[in-house]
């Protein structure tokens, strides 16, 4: 089995056709790794746009892309032909991060027409090494930078420009090589082909808003006494303010409280919070608070 490590760049451009501005993919650059994670070849290509006629200021400074050289590019669909063409049989396909592979999906339906990046099997290698990385104490929650990783791992890069596509797949592989767990890596391969794939890639995760949706537990909306445990009374109707439903509360001990709940769909489930404030007398002033359906007690 081969390793390629494939990293694209992009220009966000405004599209007529579709009166939308859309990420053309103008640069496709990647390396082979061996089963030793050896590597043992590079591509590159740049891409001749077909919908605009230059490319933005900012993306060139970024790549060291210019207008001239972006029309001296392939034919997308001739560059995306001879990557799959050199990718060969038997492979690995890995991005920093999969945003790469919601640009292909949005290329491949406004500009392939037709023509598909060869891809198989795929693992996000941004995630795992930020897995890695967290396993020997980094704590930091957002997404670490290829940069920022290179950096912590000691990994050279003086003779790198970042922001070019091969050398950024350089780097991961390099990053990939030092951070390798034949275990962890393998358990987060995901499979292509299997139609959930793509399912999952585009599903959006979103706060549900209304506690008439099926998807909401309703027994996550009783609270018990934070001091006596026992079962309290719901003495307010249920509001809606930034992703939380909450509610007044009271109990026979005397206590008061606020109980505050969020419910989080995801592809696979809805991710519940839930947690305990101050009873609430009065609307806060820059609350924009709706009433929800008051349903549980």
């Amino acid at each position: 089995m081969n390793y390629i490590i494939l990293d694209l760049e992009w220009d966000s451009v405004f599209y007529k056709s579709e009166k939308r501005f859309i990420n053309q993919i103008l640069q496709i650059g990647a390396v082979k790794l061996n089963e030793k994670f050896k590597i043992i070849d590079t591509f590159e290509v740049t891409i001749k746009s077909e919908i605009s006629k230059k490319v933005t200021g900012r993306f060139a400074r970024l790549t060291g892309i210019t207008t001239e050289k972006m029309l001296l590019g392939k034919p997308f669909d001739e560059a995306v032909l001879a990557y799959n063409e050199w990718v060969g049989e038997d492979f690995v396909t890995m991005t920093w991060s999969n945003s790469d592979l919601y640009t292909i999906m949005e290329n491949e339906e406004s500009l392939l027409k037709g023509v598909k990046f060869k891809i198989e099997k795929y693992l996000d290698l941004q995630k795992f090494i930020q897995n890695e990385l967290k396993l020997s104490g980094y704590e930091e929650k957002n997404q670490i930078s290829l940069s920022n990783a290179a950096e912590l791992l000691s990994i050279k890069t003086d003779d790198i420009d970042f922001h070019t596509a091969k050398d950024d797949s350089l780097v991961s592989a390099h990053l990939l090589k030092k951070c390798y767990n034949k275990q962890r890596f393998e358990a987060l391969i995901k499979d292509v082909s299997d139609p959930e794939f793509f399912k999952r890639l585009r599903f959006k995760s979103y706060a549900i808003s209304k506690l008439s949706d099926p998807d909401v537990d309703k027994s996550q909306l009783i609270f018990n006494c934070p001091e006596c445990s026992k079962k309290a009374k719901r003495v307010s109707g249920w509001k809606y303010s930034n992703r939380w439903f909450w509610a007044n509360f009271t109990c026979s001990c005397g206590k008061r409280f606020c109980g505050r709940v969020s419910f989080k769909k995801t592809f696979d489930d809805v991710i519940v919070r839930r947690n305990i404030g101050e009873f609430k007398i009065k609307k806060p002033k820059n609350e924009t608070a709706q009433t929800a359906v008051g349903i549980g007690e």
